[in-house]
């Protein structure tokens, strides 16, 4: 039997003879099924090809990322707080490496996961460490392609994981979310977003979508709810799912800027 994974999107399937037929995540409109059609693979074998890279973004935050790029390539982040460690967002390879590492730095309080698209392999990250907790927004968990025991669903607009906050934004998806960390930027605050936001290019704004891929806009009223999501919270940077897409400055001001700009744009 074998967990499959998802090499378009990076989801781990429960354990099966065959592959799936089909990816729900990547025949939801959010996603996309590949012109050459959808492929699998497992744990192993991607464990023969690729490794999880660290970075060090900032005092006590790391991000990791599978190389050379697999399925979406987004970034985990394995921030260090003062009641524990905790992985935010997820990937499709728990490589031995990083496995030790985490293990050396005290290993996992909790997991939690901005929205579907980085969901990966987290039972396997969260067995890796004692079956910590992960938590996931209960309006997304319809996508959960591997129940596990230490799947927790949250309901609401916020959930406190030791000091850190987990906001509910939706937009993205119903129950899309961010992570506040109050006490990094020596006591200025991060905000982690998956791509909740979207940290542009320029690294000056952020943008939102339905669809990454499919350039599926949302609505201005969506966008203004992301923005009084997250107004209560102060935070210096933003750090967003792909490499580089950090803002180090200004955080919760380039958000109301970016949404300003966005309603423009979109109102006409």
């Amino acid at each position: 039997m074998t967990c499959f994974i998802c090499t378009a999107c990076g989801a781990q399937f429960s354990e099966r003879s065959e592959p799936p037929r089909a990816c729900p995540v990547c025949e939801d409109d959010r996603q996309f099924v590949p012109q050459s059609g959808q492929r699998w693979t497992d744990m192993a074998a991607i464990s023969r090809t690729h490794s999880v890279i660290w970075n060090q973004e900032a005092q006590g935050v790391h991000s990791l990322q599978i190389s050379p790029a697999f399925a979406i390539d987004q970034r985990a982040f394995l921030i260090e707080g003062p009641d524990g460690n905790i992985l935010w967002d997820c990937l499709s390879l728990v490589d031995e490496a990083s496995a030790a590492q985490i293990a050396a730095m005290g290993g996992l309080t909790a997991i939690a996961i901005s929205h579907p698209h980085f969901y990966s392999s987290m039972v396997e990250w969260s067995t890796a460490y004692g079956d910590v907790p992960i938590y996931l927004h209960a309006d997304d968990g319809e996508w959960v392609q591997r129940p596990g025991p230490a799947l927790r669903l949250w309901k609401g607009e916020t959930l406190q994981v030791g000091p850190a906050t987990v906001i509910r934004c939706g937009g993205h998806f119903a129950g899309s979310s961010v992570l506040h960390c109050p006490w990094l930027e020596a006591g200025r605050g991060a905000l982690f977003v998956g791509d909740t936001m979207q940290v542009t290019l320029d690294r000056q704004y952020v943008s939102f979508m339905r669809s990454y891929p499919n350039l599926i806009p949302l609505n201005a009223r969506t966008v203004e709810g992301i923005s009084e999501a997250v107004r209560p919270y102060r935070f210096e940077s933003i750090y967003g799912a792909f490499t580089g897409r950090t803002i180090k400055t200004d955080g919760s001001r380039v958000v109301e800027g970016s949404v300003q700009r966005y309603i423009r744009a979109i109102e006409g």
